[in-house]
């Protein structure tokens, strides 16, 4: 029987924010269709994470998308010689920040969508707990959807893609607290810029803190694993 639900493009890099929005996309009734991407990124075990989320929640569809940000380089996560920091300067981007990441993550999960006919894309950026990426704010996301509503045929057609950030205005330790009541089991999510062959985390880098101090506010044990 063909499902009358809505259809939803979900951006999952196996992370514990995408995971999130993963299933609350699904507790929407959305009909699921999740996109990570092969960037070049240090911690490559965060598709793996990826893979399993995707199974897990029983999407339609799970793409992986080579998309080779490190033949750019100009980021820590995708360039070996840049040294991964523990911490930024409060104020500024930190070297971990990807160039214009999110906005070709989203055009590509836009083009699909509109080939899909789907009315929506999740997308799990945050702009409480986080690191400062400039495509992480509330202002790129309605920049994002004033573009999408100008370049696409379903766009000018009235029947343009909504971008969802449903934790934007989320804490971590609130993000966390909402998975967990959904059910997600965030042992299997990786958040480390360079977690190991086993997806332990550094416990060192900023992610690593962001998580750390997200469980600690939602008043919950940590789990995850850890190889320092």
């Amino acid at each position: 029987m063909k499902s009358t639900h809505l259809k939803a493009v979900i951006l999952l890099s196996g992370g514990l924010d995408s995971a999130t929005v993963l299933a609350i996309a699904k507790q929407q009734h959305y009909d699921c269709y999740v996109l990570s991407y092969d960037y070049g990124q240090r911690s490559v075990i965060e598709l793996q994470a990826a893979k399993k989320l995707a199974i897990a929640a029983q999407v339609v569809e799970h793409k992986i998308v080579r998309m080779p940000l490190d033949d750019f380089g100009g980021s820590a996560l995708t360039d070996s010689n840049i040294s991964m920091p523990n911490d930024s300067p409060v104020g500024s981007v930190p070297i971990t920040y990807v160039p214009a990441r999110n906005t070709i993550f989203l055009s590509l999960a836009l083009g699909w969508a509109e080939v899909l006919e789907a009315r929506a894309i999740f997308i799990g950026v945050n702009a409480v707990d986080y690191s400062g990426y400039p495509d992480c704010r509330p202002e790129f996301i309605k920049a994002f959807q004033t573009m999408a509503n100008t370049a696409t045929k379903a766009g000018i057609e009235g029947k343009g893609v909504q971008i969802l950030a449903p934790l934007m205005s989320l804490s971590k330790g609130q993000i966390i607290e909402r998975g967990l009541s959904l059910g997600i089991d965030y042992t299997q999510t990786v958040s480390c810029y360079q977690a190991d062959d086993r997806g332990r985390g550094c416990n060192n880098c900023e992610s690593c803190q962001l998580r750390k101090a997200g469980f600690k506010q939602a008043k919950v044990v940590d789990q995850t694993y850890y190889f320092a």
